[in-house]
């Protein structure tokens, strides 16, 4: 790491805000990874059924769908308290997971997860609108980058946390450890001292404070181009996720190796995260955001090479590639939207860019079957790669047309 990104880490973590901010990220996302592997062990383990194990998956991001609508709740008052009421609605929630024992009751699990990932939407859109407010513009993209790092960080531990306290204890102990996990980013929250203006009641009616923010992203000359390439992107990765198995049985590997290239991969995203807030200064969202596309085109695309070596290193660079978009997205979403709409309008960005995810590992699941994984990734990795090409002639011809002045015009 440069000692120009050490020094703003440590610029992010020595600001009391933003730390706390970060702490609450690290502490309720170790529980939610950790229930999130969990939760499907669990239904699987009491029904035997795959399809069901699945349902917990789905359960947790169906919510993303009605992100617009959701979005809206960030902005009807201060976001310190409505994060402090989220997580403690969510810790309560989790303590009645501890009647779970029979196929009978896994009503309630679904139930559970559904409201978990309502909660998740709104937690992240008064949270991304209260960092807006805490951290300075300068540090967001330091602070986006080291959010990214700590995400990624506790699905490589928390899982294996979450797993093993399964074993020895069941799943009600996995939802007492989030439950705890909710109270203590609670604590966090609470300690936050942001100085917040309470939003002026809404005159307008749901329906068009949902759809304001929609508006504001499409026609932003900035963030449309950002979230289209975002929600291009996470479709293709969701499509070489669905590969993933398939590229370990070409390697002549058992499918337990998956592990070993999602670690790689998680390697790879820590460390574009520390330094994404260098990269954003020098380059700018989009040129870092296409060259992370650009990035992840060329690793997608040779993942059909049969080599093991290879594998590793296409996994460390789909890693630091894939996350370069949505960081770059978060931040000028913060930087470029005003503080009324910045729930809404990071709740619909989120469900732009995250949604495509799911529909492309869907689809993977069906074309690795039909017509083997080479071919896909191939595919993958030229349309990555016209994505990462479309975005950077987006900004240039930007560039020309914001340097067209009057001044540079002929006379009348």
């Amino acid at each position: 790491m440069t000692n120009r990104t050490t020094w703003s880490v440590a610029r992010v973590l020595r600001d009391r805000a933003a730390g706390l901010c970060l702490f609450g990220v690290v502490v309720s996302g170790f529980g939610t990874s950790a229930l999130w592997l969990a939760s499907g062990v669990w239904v699987k383990d009491l029904t035997g059924s795959d399809g069901l194990a699945a349902l917990c998956m789905l359960a947790m991001w169906l919510p993303t769908l009605a992100g617009p609508l959701l979005g809206t709740l960030a902005d009807r008052g201060r976001r310190t308290p409505l994060l402090i009421g989220v997580n403690l609605l969510l810790g309560t929630l989790l303590l009645t997971l501890v009647s779970v024992d029979a196929p009978g009751d896994l009503w309630l699990l679904y139930a559970v997860l559904f409201v978990y990932g309502a909660a998740g939407v709104v937690h992240d859109a008064a949270e991304s609108a209260l960092v807006a407010t805490a951290v300075d513009p300068s540090l967001l993209g330091d602070f986006n980058g080291l959010r990214m790092t700590a995400t990624e960080g506790m699905k490589l531990l928390a899982p294996l946390a979450g797993a093993g306290l399964y074993a020895a204890y069941g799943g009600a102990s996995v939802a007492l450890l989030d439950a705890a996990t909710f109270v203590l980013a609670t604590g966090l929250y609470a300690l936050l001292r942001v100085r917040e203006e309470k939003p002026a009641p809404p005159t307008d009616s749901r329906r068009e404070r949902t759809a304001e923010g929609a508006r504001h992203l499409w026609a932003h000359p900035v963030l449309r181009p950002l979230v289209l390439a975002g929600g291009a992107t996470m479709l293709c990765a969701g499509l070489n996720g669905a590969m993933t198995y398939a590229v370990v049985d070409g390697l002549g590997r058992s499918p337990a190796y998956a592990g070993v290239l999602y670690a790689v991969q998680g390697a790879g995203s820590v460390a574009v995260g520390l330094s994404s807030g260098t990269a954003l200064r020098r380059l700018g969202e989009r040129r870092f955001a296409a060259y992370g596309i650009a990035l992840l085109g060329l690793a997608v695309a040779l993942r059909a090479v049969p080599s093991a070596p290879l594998a590793l290193v296409c996994s460390a660079a789909i890693g630091a590639g894939l996350p370069a978009v949505l960081i770059a997205t978060l931040t000028s979403v913060q930087r470029e939207t005003p503080g009324p709409l910045l729930g809404r309008v990071t709740a619909t960005a989120h469900t732009l860019v995250y949604t495509p995810n799911v529909a492309g590992l869907a689809a993977g699941a069906a074309l690795v079957e039909l017509v083997g994984h080479r071919p896909v990734l191939v595919t993958l990795g030229v349309t990555l790669l016209v994505t990462a090409a479309a975005l950077v002639q987006r900004r240039a011809r930007a560039e020309r047309t914001v340097s067209r002045s009057p001044s540079d015009a002929d006379p009348a």
